[in-house]
């Protein structure tokens, strides 16, 4: 009974793995076509970062008086804060 069991489990996954690879290889990274342009509104400004290990395009908004933080390493970015900056 165990046998069968993990038998159908087996299947099973196979099945999903399976299942699951032509829809993950369908999705591509956004190109210039697809992205979204990012708009700042009043008292707003975008904050634009090539990251150097990837060479992703990162795009965000953040308010005019806080600073635009990337960390290249991690591959994050943030808005910072008036009184600690981009800790």
């Amino acid at each position: 009974m165990m046998r069968r069991v993990a038998l159908f489990g087996m299947i099973l996954g196979a099945t999903a793995l399976a299942a699951g690879l032509p829809h993950a290889q369908a999705q591509q990274a956004p190109t210039a076509k697809h992205t979204v342009a990012v708009k700042a509104g009043k008292g707003q400004r975008v904050c634009r970062v090539r990251l150097k290990y990837t060479g992703e395009l990162r795009t965000w908004v953040c308010k005019k008086e806080e600073p635009c933080c990337v960390w290249h390493e991690i591959s994050y970015v943030k808005c910072g804060s008036t009184i600690t900056g981009c800790l």
